[in-house]
């Protein structure tokens, strides 16, 4: 109960923030494109942290450096109005320097696997999945269609833990890295983001037309991603011992703890709109 509270007010104030932003349209989402760059920054931090735990990592400057290259490359395309192919040139120099580092600068090599392997998951993560957010900022109704995308996991996030708590007693514990998740729980996370698509397929069907099995696909696809995003989040705190990131966010725990379904889901919400509409 003490930390449901403080999570409860995160959301209930932490929400409309977010999604004031997104309406906050200055100069191509500007203020939008600063706070990505500085959950890519936290994000990375904490994940280096978490890696540090359990392996020899390359230093935290250089994983840090590299995970905000895709995300500060795809703000400077989005305001700038720059092909978008450089994103993908960013996130694989990114990767080419971590390796570049292990190969020139290190000395010995018995922990060149898990240092590579670290950082390369730590730039898809924290830089190229979240650049994703920022591409998001150059499609026609950017905000509607950002608004959409995290309302589906908010929902998705929240009916998980109400349809937990309520019908989930009786079927949980299938899922080793999170003993606490339920049948429940999942299919209320995927019920909430497709009640999300479903609304906007109704007041916007200029943004989210077509048929409504398409918009049912998306809030499925999404929630699908989010709960792999946050599990994922699961098996990295479990695999070294800890239990949340960070203690950044009230009752939410570090940034990752808050940010992990929402960056896991941005590249398959945004490929499936592009794709779906």
């Amino acid at each position: 109960m003490r930390k449901i509270l403080p999570r409860l007010c995160t959301f209930a104030i932490g929400t409309p923030l977010v999604i004031g932003l997104v309406y906050l349209d200055v100069m191509h989402h500007l203020p939008l494109h600063i706070l990505l760059a500085v959950c890519s920054l936290l994000g990375a931090n904490e994940l280096h942290r978490i890696f540090s735990s359990s392996f020899a990592t390359q230093p935290k400057t250089l994983v840090i450096a590299m995970s905000l290259l895709p995300t500060l490359l795809a703000s400077a395309c989005a305001i700038f109005g720059l092909n978008e192919s450089l994103i993908n040139y960013a996130f694989m120099g990114a990767i080419m320097v971590c390796m570049a580092w292990e190969v020139i600068v290190s000395k010995t090599f018995e922990n060149s696997n898990g240092s590579m392997v670290t950082s390369v998951f730590t730039v898809l993560y924290c830089g190229f999945f979240v650049a994703f957010i920022a591409r998001m900022t150059t499609v026609e109704n950017s905000r509607v269609i950002i608004a959409v995308y995290l309302l589906m996991v908010f929902m998705c996030d929240s009916m998980a833990w109400f349809f937990g708590n309520l019908f989930g007693k009786n079927n949980k514990g299938f899922i080793k890295a999170s003993p606490n998740k339920s049948i429940a729980g999942f299919l209320g996370g995927f019920f909430g983001s497709v009640c999300v698509g479903l609304v906007a397929h109704f007041l916007r069907p200029d943004v989210f037309g077509g048929r409504t099995v398409c918009v049912v696909l998306l809030g499925l696809l999404t929630a699908f991603a989010a709960i792999i995003g946050d599990l994922v989040e699961s098996v990295l705190k479990r695999s070294s011992g800890i239990k949340d990131s960070g203690h950044l966010i009230p009752g939410r725990g570090g940034m990752l703890d808050s940010l992990d379904s929402i960056v896991f889901a941005a590249p398959i919400f945004y490929l499936s709109y592009r794709m779906i509409f």
